[in-house]
């Protein structure tokens, strides 16, 4: 008998109840008022009294109104027919959803229980089974998914049954699979499973050491992210973050991509669900948006559902990795999800954090984190979950709470500045204090050598170091000005200048500019480390450095700008080097 409750209390939207049996923490319940079924998450238990928090406005919600509860916690449907779909943070088909708002206690169905899918058996009867094992195939907008058999089964089941290759809808039984106790289980292409619960099947979890290549020279040369790493993009307002998550969610090496907007304005919202559908997938030639989920919970939607949106992205992404594919994830941005928890804290007056957001909000980040990575399956497939979130800081205070915790565990760190933004150096990542751990990590190293050449970190480093320079010499300038300062100061100046014009500035409007294969940024460093490394300039004023660089940096945008390996393109690079 499910259980049952009373309104005894309401504050915003969390709820006090009474009730009247057992009731789980994260257990789900639906809240009766004038005719609409809220739905509500237990947060905290204190003996028969239950606070919840209600995805929805509990506006008009009285005292004495009943509560039932369902008996599991937040889920999510995982099955077919998830791509190029537009969710909210609920899992809640926003496209069978009428009218320009949401309806208060309106639920849809996210899945097409209709559709007809192709299903390939995998396996035969009398196989044995463990959980997430692949039961079969089914293609989905050119992509090979698997059917797999449920995440939560402990130990070894045998396969009584496996439906044969043919057409079948995802509510179809495709197999009957039994453990020595004798206890049968009937499936079907539905998975369900707990947002907050991480799906741990698979056997191994080692480092990720695999270069991710965005296309973006200032990340795949300077700050390189790898599959199944964690990043993070802070900035303040218009230096440019949802822009630059943008770029890499179409140009990275990966074979889904989630983006959860999670507390984005929703005018930046609505331009990835008018951008998308028109863009073409560069790796495929066919719309992006068929290997692309979108969740939006923007801030004019509910605040808690918010909170539970990215914990839906990263499950899906989850479901995904154990399929053997690599899922690029988007959080846009964390800033917000973190202020739906602070939110809810101090609703329920938990003694408050640095700047009123919860205690743990440190362990909330980093378990969240912890969530993506690369896997080594049981069947020795391999998939990945790359989390690349943005953060928001108020003021673009890059000491609040928020950004200090993301820090302690992201592993790339893409500082946007609003100085650079303000310059138009776009992307506007500042390239002294971003950093990627993964360019110390040794796996990273050895895969570089095998993948580029062994000379390729020791030179990223090397620029790295004369940024550094080039930074503290401009300063210098700034108070002694131009003729205070040595010519060979002017010199370095000059050096970093071309680091930043050539390798880290990119024109994201220029079709050949806008995407850059590592081939090419190897040969992009390889010529401004030659330039860089030369020491016998010989100028006689500050001017002569000026006009020389600057015909030097000329030439070398232009050859950003041709087609690599074009006639024009080795025409410039011919310039170039008559001027060393």
């Amino acid at each position: 008998m499910a259980t049952k409750g009373k309104v005894t209390g309401v504050i915003a939207n969390m709820v006090l109840l009474a009730v009247d049996g057992p009731v789980a923490q994260n257990e789900i319940c639906y809240i009766k008022t004038g005719g609409d079924s809220l739905m509500a998450e237990v947060i905290k238990i204190n003996g028969a009294k239950v606070y919840v928090q209600v995805f929805e406005s509990t506006r008009r919600l009285k005292i004495g109104e009943e509560a039932e509860f369902t008996g599991h916690m937040l889920e999510v449907s995982l099955a077919p027919g998830m791509l190029s779909k537009n969710y909210d943070g609920l899992q809640n088909d926003l496209d069978k959803m009428e009218g320009v708002f949401l309806k208060r206690g309106d639920y849809t169905n996210p899945l097409d229980e209709d559709k007809i899918w192709h299903f390939e058996p995998l396996v035969k009867v009398g196989d044995v089974v463990t959980a997430a094992a692949w039961l079969g195939a089914v293609e989905e907008n050119h992509q090979k998914l698997k059917i797999m058999a449920p995440f939560g089964i402990k130990g070894e089941w045998s396969v009584k049954s496996i439906a044969a290759a043919g057409d079948y809808k995802i509510t179809d039984t495709i197999a009957v699979i039994a453990n020595d106790e004798g206890e049968e289980m009937t499936l079907n292409m539905i998975q369900k499973w707990p947002v907050r619960v991480a799906m741990e099947d698979y056997r191994e979890k080692p480092r990720p050491f695999k270069l991710l290549e965005t296309g973006v020279r200032t990340i795949d040369t300077l700050n390189p992210i790898v599959e199944g790493g964690t990043g993070f993009i802070p900035g303040p307002f218009g230096t440019g973050k949802t822009v630059l998550q943008h770029a890499i969610s179409k140009q990275a090496e990966a074979d889904i991509v989630i983006i959860a907007a999670c507390g984005e304005r929703a005018n930046e919202v609505v331009e990835i669900f008018t951008e998308f559908p028109e863009l073409i997938d560069p790796h495929t030639g066919r719309k992006l948006m068929e290997r692309t989920i979108i969740i939006a919970n923007t801030s004019n939607m509910p605040v808690a559902a918010r909170e539970a949106s990215v914990y839906t992205a990263m499950t899906m992404a989850e479901y995904y990795r154990s399929m053997g594919l690599r899922v690029l994830l988007m959080a846009d941005s964390t800033s917000r999800w973190a202020q739906a928890l602070r939110e809810m804290s101090n609703r329920m007056e938990e003694l408050p954090g640095p700047d009123a957001f919860p205690m743990d909000l440190g362990a909330l980040v980093a378990n969240f984190y912890g969530r993506a990575g690369y896997v080594y399956l049981n069947n020795g497939e391999v998939g990945s979950v790359t989390f690349l979130g943005t953060v928001s800081p108020a003021g673009g205070n890059l000491k609040e709470p928020v950004t200090e915790n993301t820090k302690k565990v992201a592993r790339c760190f893409y500082a946007l500045e609003q100085d650079r933004a303000d310059k138009k150096r776009y992307p506007a990542v500042n390239p002294i204090d971003s950093y990627s751990k993964y360019l110390e990590y040794p796996e990273f190293a050895e895969y570089i050598k095998g993948h580029i050449n062994e000379e390729w970190i020791p030179k990223v480093l090397a620029l790295k170091t004369r940024m550094q320079r080039g930074k503290e010499i401009a300063e210098q300038i700034n108070i002694l000005g131009d003729d205070g300062v040595p010519v060979e100061y002017h010199v370095i100046f000059w050096k970093s200048e071309i680091i930043d014009f050539v390798i880290l500035q990119q024109d994201a409007f220029d079709e050949i500019d806008a995407v850059t294969p590592l081939e090419r940024q190897e040969e992009i460093l390889n010529l401004v480390t030659t330039i860089c490394n030369k020491d016998d300039y010989k100028f006689d004023t500050f001017e002569d450095v000026v006009s020389y660089f600057k015909k030097m940096i000329n030439l070398c945008k232009q050859m950003n700008y041709s087609e690599y390996k074009s006639e024009q393109y080795y025409d410039f690079k011919q310039q170039v080097e008559a001027m060393l």
